[in-house]
């Protein structure tokens, strides 16, 4: 927004959007599998998709499922269904029946748009569910038909069958509308829900995340003036999205600093690290946001050298704790920081690596100006002192916070009300300094509490996977009633290594680790379990062990 405008007079997130695609109607607004969409071609798409899913008597609230890859089609859905009223629904397109059909009765919905790849996944949930109506999409949908055979033939562009019935439509065929018919759904930027957003339960089952206008548009805000000096309206400047726009941190980016800041947007389908280097190669891409398994990824590359990135002008990491090893051998190679963007799926983002300063490992920097944040001992809820490590507690101040969709024992569990406000208890441990930036420390379920100390599962990850002969490590803890916790470390070794073994990782960790940081027990495996993004699956490895010492007793 520029300087003289107020998000909050703007009662939907396209409608500030609409007018970013207004200013700059020319302008590459989205570059995708080659192609380029201006802003004015956006705003034409995301018009005609919202007119015909009216005419399909779509209502004001209803919830619609959003089960595509970052691609074009997404953007449009999600703006689309906001603009007649109604709430997407992202979930990542790599969700099995199972997942899809505990969502869909979750939010109670009756409209699915899909790729067609996972038809057939929704044809089956179909049956189990009050599903009306399905669109489907082909990834390759708004390329040029040259483009979209030649994909096809060299067998590059997957396709699903899909069978026409009465309650199945096309995406392309919908984005044919007509735009004489207008549109104006009854919104208020506060109540009305934006979108529902689905994270990790502590009691199960993942629970819905409901976010207002309001709060993204406050965020979009925050994110474009904290960057006002380095990231300019309709500028020069190319971002490279590696995250899922099905997750808040990939919308907020999306929406602050692509969109929301008038600058060309590159999106993959799948974020393979050779493409993403093309890409910046190609497009001389100046900002890259990702999560940090990328920067490991891209760093161990084998032809990274071939690639020229000298365009590169700030990385971003979000979503999972970036290691110092990660965070220096990347300064070395680039001469450029890896900045942080830190928040929660309930909040969105809370805090952003400030560009004017020196950066630090774990250096998360500060608030954004929407949010208000406390640092709290978990068992009182008071606050704690400058560098003392506490639980991170926060709140938004310009919009409302009312907890999970239909989950009334989660809610109760992870929000309090305090001074007027409602807070998250983010489960995050930081410490702040007395400049007042936070460093992220761990999740409370990632800390090991022994004889009252609280220790890192990742700090100690990070020292052994510092070993040269170690490519993944996870530590866990094992309930012990005589100190509290033991350590345990899952280590996975480098292929071909031979002749390690715990008795030299531990003598490594004494070396570098406090005596009480030391692992009790190595265990080596071949993979580590990861979820659907990359992450290590941390919570099933705890509960597999669990069930081990269960039946040990």
């Amino acid at each position: 927004m520029k300087n003289s405008e107020d998000y909050k007079n703007y009662k939907t997130i396209f409608s500030f959007i609409e007018k970013i695609c207004i200013r700059h109607p020319d302008k590459t607004a989205l570059i995708y599998l080659g192609e380029k969409f201006s802003f004015a071609k956006i705003r034409d798409l995301v018009k005609k998709f919202s007119c015909s899913l009216y005419e399909l008597r779509i209502k004001p609230d209803e919830k619609v499922l959003l089960y595509i890859s970052n691609s074009p089609q997404f953007i449009i859905s999600f703006f689309g269904i906001q603009e007649i009223g109604a709430i997407p629904v992202p979930v990542p397109p790599v969700y099995t029946p199972f997942e899809l059909e505990y969502i869909i009765k979750d939010c109670k919905i009756e409209t699915i748009i899909c790729q067609d790849t996972n038809f057939r996944y929704v044809v089956e949930v179909s049956k189990k569910t009050h599903i009306k109506m399905i669109i489907v999409s082909n990834i390759a949908d708004l390329l040029p038909f040259w483009k979209r055979w030649i994909g096809r033939a060299i067998d590059k562009i997957p396709r699903g069958v899909v069978n026409k019935t009465d309650m199945v439509y096309f995406f392309k065929e919908l984005i044919k509308k007509d735009l004489s018919q207008k549109i104006s759904p009854p919104v208020n930027s506060n109540q009305t829900i934006a979108s529902i957003l689905y994270t990790g339960g502590t009691i199960g089952f993942p629970k819905g995340v409901p976010s207002s206008h309001l709060k993204m548009l406050s965020t979009i805000n925050d994110y474009r003036k904290l960057t006002e000096n380095y990231i300019s309206e309709g500028g020069n400047d190319v971002i490279l999205i590696a995250i899922p726009l099905f997750q808040m941190m990939g919308q907020e980016v999306l929406l602050g600093w692509g969109f929301g800041k008038g600058i060309s947007t590159i999106l993959l389908p799948i974020p393979n690290v050779d493409a993403i280097l093309d890409a910046i190669q190609s497009y001389k891409v100046t900002i890259i946001v990702g999560l940090p398994t990328l920067y490991r990824m891209i760093l161990e590359n084998e032809r990274l050298n071939s690639y020229n990135l000298s365009s590169l002008r700030f990385c971003w990491s979000g979503g999972d704790i970036l290691t110092a090893d990660v965070f220096n051998k990347w300064y070395e190679k680039f001469q450029i920081p890896i900045y942080q963007i830190y928040g929660t799926t309930e909040t969105g983002c809370l805090t952003l690596s400030q560009l004017d300063q020196p950066l630090e490992h774990r250096n998360i920097g500060l608030p954004l100006p929407s949010r208000k944040i406390k640092i709290v001992d978990p068992d009182t809820l008071e606050e704690v002192s400058f560098n003392q490590v506490g639980e991170l507690i926060a709140t938004l101040l310009n919009s409302s916070m009312e907890g999970y969709w239909n989950k009334p024992e989660e809610t109760a569990i992870s929000f309090i009300e305090k001074e007027g406000h409602i807070w998250h208890l983010t489960k995050d441990f930081v410490r702040m300094d007395e400049r007042e930036f936070l460093f992220y420390i761990d999740r409370d379920a990632d800390m090991i509490k022994y004889k009252g100390n609280r220790i890192s599962c990742s700090e100690i990850e990070m020292v052994l996977q510092n070993h040269p002969a170690v490519k993944e490590a996870c530590v866990i803890g094992i309930s012990n009633p005589e100190v509290g916790e033991l350590i345990k470390a899952i280590v996975v070794l480098k292929g071909g290594i031979k002749g390690v073994n715990s008795s030299e990782l531990i003598k490594w960790c004494r070396e570098k680790l406090s005596p009480y940081k030391i692992p009790d027990y190595i265990e080596f495996r071949d993979t580590l379990p990861k979820s659907k993004i990359g992450k290590v699956l941390r919570r099933e490895i705890r509960e597999e062990e669990r069930r081990r010492w269960e039946k040990k007793r």
